[in-house]
């Protein structure tokens, strides 16, 4: 009998010490296993209606976890500050809309690159998912949230000043798609986006929108104050958006190559698109087109690109190594 009590209290002993030693479990992003409720069934036209209502569905999320999304939100907003009279100056959003950890990693460079370029700091707002190490401790990408950070931009922000938006998710040819795991799922239109910011007034925008299908925002949203770039047509897909990369086709030559580079914005949008058109050829991949509109009265962009900073080092695995991994 002594010897089954020292057996076994020996195996305790290992599988304890087995615990004790072992590596912490990975911590994995919200998965999407659920396809998008009450809008599985619906016909096109009707799911190009939600998006124009910039309708979102939010299920299955606790009280806690609702509360602490506000607190995070709250937080971010209060570090925002007004811009100076008379001064143009940028306020930067980049909101990631998918919980995918390609689109939280790409948002927080895109917010780093985008801030120092437009010297944009306590202006700027990142709203993302995880980037796959751990938890988010940003304010998520939501349609709601995105609103709300445009409203506080548009209180601080002047009629000189700019908005400088930068997106990223996936998309449809209603326009870019809201989904957070399985418990949010959303759409935002064209005619939405353009209806928040006239609602709000502000003209002097450059908008940057990665996303399949996402020239379709151009037609609705240029303007002669308006700067917009896509990473594709209205019709094509963009690629890179598995959710193990760094970064999108767009994300990684526009953000992490070309903006980073003291270049003014036509410029470094031939050269984003001549990379992503090599990119795409050398994966025999169906060019996506990406677009660029940039108004005639946006004087306000020579003036942000007055004084750009010195080139910064390109940071993750280039987009492009997606084609070889299986």
């Amino acid at each position: 009998m002594r010897s089954l009590v020292g057996a076994g209290a020996g195996l305790g002993m290992a599988v304890l010490a087995g615990l004790v030693t072992a590596a912490p479990a990975q911590y994995r992003p919200p998965a999407h296993t659920q396809p998008a409720p009450l809008v599985g069934n619906a016909s096109p036209g009707e799911v190009a209606l939600l998006a124009e209502l910039g309708t979102s569905i939010e299920r299955d999320r606790s009280a806690t976890e609702e509360l602490a999304e506000h607190r995070r939100l709250d937080t971010a907003l209060a570090q925002l500050r007004p811009g100076r009279h008379g001064v143009v100056e940028a306020f930067v959003v980049v909101a990631a809309l998918d919980s995918d950890a390609v689109f939280g990693r790409e948002a927080r460079e895109a917010g780093r690159v985008l801030t120092r370029r437009y010297a944009a700091a306590g202006h700027s707002i990142v709203l993302a998912g995880s980037d796959g190490s751990a938890p988010s401790t940003l304010p998520m990408g939501s349609l709601q949230n995105i609103g709300i950070a445009l409203a506080r931009i548009a209180e601080l922000m002047g009629k000189e000043d700019v908005l400088v938006l930068y997106t990223t998710s996936h998309g449809a040819p209603f326009g870019v798609v809201y989904n957070d795991g399985d418990h949010g799922f959303g759409a935002m239109s064209p005619t939405r986006l353009w209806s928040i910011l006239q609602q709000l007034g502000i003209e002097n925008r450059l908008l940057l929108i990665s996303a399949c299908y996402s020239g379709v925002f151009v037609p609705m949203l240029a303007s002669d104050t308006t700067a917009i770039l896509t990473a594709s047509s209205s019709d094509r897909t963009s690629f890179g958006c598995r959710a193990d990369s760094d970064w999108t086709f767009f994300g990684d030559a526009m953000i992490n190559h070309a903006l980073r580079q003291p270049q003014p914005l036509a410029t470094a949008a031939a050269a984003a698109g001549t990379l992503i058109g090599g990119w795409e050829a050398h994966g025999t991949l169906t060019p996506s087109q990406p677009q660029t509109s940039i108004g005639a009265k946006t004087a306000w962009l020579a003036t942000l690109e007055a004084h750009l900073p010195a080139a910064t080092p390109m940071v993750g695995r280039p987009a492009v190594t997606a084609l070889n991994r299986p």
